[in-house]
């Protein structure tokens, strides 16, 4: 799996805290902290993590709430709450948030970790094949781009937006379709998102071959040069 993966951590429990943020960082994760809802919020905006691990009972603002307002706009980033709050009512209310998982407290950190696992290893790129664009190589598996002897990390959306423009390489992909299967739906906090990540994506592209083309109003594609031998995909 990628270990790509951004991780914010919101929970008033500074010690125990910085015991699982030091965990989850051995096991390759990046990890972000906050010390309670509010500042896990602006964090959040910031970053755009791939995974929040959120608990419930905090000062500011709530997880819950926290979870609700990223709900609004973000039905793509994955939420696990960590809380000690386990009746049927406070679970039920996570998952309506549309928390992906609800653990109770305390449980293992090498539990959580695999939950983790679990969870990415289903999402991020199944795919075995790395792809020739150019003179850069894109491993998806790795969520990596290797050009003129330097590698790049990639993120798990930058990754999975990559890959379906390499999947149609010289072919249009439409907005809303990127927007609907990796943010969950066409927003339009969510199409400022895109923008942003194809941005990123071009500057992490420096490849003369390789070009990200917009087409107003529809979408994207990828254009590579073809090489000598004709041969885009390894």
């Amino acid at each position: 799996m990628t270990k790509t993966i951004k991780v914010l951590l919101v929970d008033d429990d500074l010690k125990n805290s910085m015991l699982l943020k030091r965990f989850i960082e051995a096991e390759g994760y990046e990890v972000a902290y906050a010390t309670d809802g509010r500042v896990g919020l602006e964090m959040y905006r910031q970053a755009r993590p791939d995974l929040i691990l959120l608990d419930i009972n905090m000062p500011e603002l709530d997880g819950f709430e926290m979870a609700r307002i990223i709900r609004q706009s973000d039905k793509r980033v994955v939420i696990f709450f960590l809380t000690d709050r386990t009746d049927k009512v406070d679970r039920l209310h996570g998952f309506s948030l549309k928390g992906n998982d609800y653990i109770p407290k305390p449980f293992y950190p090498e539990e959580l970790v695999a939950r983790i696992n679990e969870r990415f290893e289903s999402m991020t790129v199944g795919k075995e094949m790395d792809y020739r664009l150019g003179d850069t190589l894109f491993c998806p598996n790795l969520s990596s781009l290797t050009y003129a002897g330097e590698t790049h990390s990639l993120s798990v959306r930058q990754t999975e937006i990559l890959l379906m423009l390499a999947e149609n390489a010289g072919k249009p992909v439409e907005r809303d379709l990127i927007l609907e299967r990796i943010w969950g739906d066409a927003s339009y906090s969510n199409s400022l998102a895109l923008n942003v990540q194809i941005t990123y994506l071009r500057r992490l592209l420096p490849d003369p071959r390789v070009t990200i083309l917009s087409i107003k109003k529809r979408g994207y594609i990828l254009s590579v040069e073809a090489v000598e031998d004709g041969s885009e995909a390894d």
